[in-house]
């Protein structure tokens, strides 16, 4: 994992500081790269920078593809290093690689680049998902694939739950409910979680039978699936930017697979009302761009306005980017002694998520990289 750097100088962030939605404290130190909330001694002489601001922990992007190049195929290693170089210069400090073609994990040591959390590769069902950016495989192999995977990555796998069936000429899921109780069985067991790409309605319910551990896009979600997700407390990855995508997937398709195509649509048309009312109903909805191949990377801030446009508040969009992404993987905000990974604003973000692009500094393992 990531080495922390010691800084060259004490950072004294004059806040407020928020550690919550509804927790705020008026300053903090960062010394050694980590976060303190009382002053340290410091020996006499010591450099300090004071800054003033809002203080919040770095924005989260929980389904970022590093390593996939513009359009598909895998990049260099160098390459994937740029991409998380142009999101962390918008402030995201916290990935989780939802799929790579390439081994990434030699990007976690290297200390200017956000905090990486890896997924390992897809895993989808033969010739049922994007050419060459999966490991596809049948049922039988899947047992042995999510374990392999599990191993590969940083406590998550990520399977490819529906896709096109080219026969059917419409999204239907990849796999039958055994299929899915096995994935979920397997990951558990090696002490990993999984989540599923899921577009249509009717995989939903095969992975929450399961017992799947998060749901990406979930466009597919119905009032029933709703209702089941927020009680089975499984949050939604919601990827809106890339929902907005689905017209040029279903002009792509719709000479072929006219179904395909209208499915795509209603989709689409669905998604800020299905949104709104997954918020509403007590799903945690967590920020997540899908940037990496179909998607340039950069684009966090896009996602946060879809948000609002689904009509939530500044405060949800907020805890959506921040908070509640290190709440689920477990890694610190602001503690104290927490590595001093944060964004210094210069308005509130509780009361315009747009605050959120007017940082002042970026400062990631105690530096100040932007």
């Amino acid at each position: 994992m990531r080495t922390d750097v010691s800084p060259a100088l004490v950072l004294h962030l004059r806040g407020p500081v928020l550690l919550g939605p509804d927790q705020e404290i008026p300053e903090v130190w960062v010394i050694d790269g980590r976060i303190r909330h009382e002053r340290p001694e410091l020996p006499a002489g010591t450099d300090i920078q004071q800054i003033d601001g809002y203080v919040v922990p770095g924005l989260a992007d929980l389904h970022c593809h590093l390593g996939i190049a513009d359009g598909g195929g895998g990049t260099t290693l160098e390459a994937a290093r740029q991409q998380a170089l142009t999101d962390r210069d918008t402030g995201v400090l916290l990935i989780r690689d939802a799929g790579s073609i390439i081994d990434t994990a030699p990007l976690q040591q290297q200390p200017d680049l956000p905090r990486l959390i890896r997924c390992g590769r897809h895993l989808a069902r033969t010739r049922r998902y994007l050419f060459g950016y999966a490991d596809e495989l049948e049922p039988e192999e899947l047992p042995a694939a999510v374990t392999r995977e599990a191993g590969r990555g940083d406590g998550w796998v990520k399977l490819v739950g529906d896709w096109i069936d080219r026969g059917v000429g419409d999204l239907t899921p990849c796999w039958d409910a055994e299929d899915f109780h096995v994935a979920a069985r397997a990951a558990h067991h090696a002490g990993a979680r999984i989540t599923t790409h899921t577009f249509g309605e009717s995989t939903l319910p095969l992975a929450l039978d399961a017992g799947f551990d998060c749901l990406e896009h979930a466009t597919g979600l119905t009032d029933e699936t709703i209702s089941r997700t927020a009680e089975a407390g499984v949050p939604v990855v919601s990827t809106l930017v890339n929902v907005g995508e689905f017209e040029s997937y279903a002009s792509q398709g719709e000479k072929k697979f006219p179904d395909y195509a209208a499915h795509m649509r209603r989709l689409r048309a669905g998604r800020y009302d299905r949104t709104r009312d997954a918020h509403d109903a007590g799903i945690q909805l967590l920020a997540g761009t899908d940037a990496g191949g179909v998607l340039g990377h950069g684009i966090i801030h896009d996602e946060l306005d879809e948000f609002a446009r689904a009509g939530l508040d500044a405060t949800t969009i907020l805890d959506a980017a921040t908070w509640a992404p290190r709440r689920f993987l477990g890694v610190p905000g602001l503690e104290d002694g927490a590595p001093a990974d944060l964004l210094v604003l210069a308005r509130d973000p509780r009361t315009d998520h747009h605050a959120l692009r007017e940082r002042s500094h970026v400062v990631l393992a105690g530096q100040i990289v932007a």
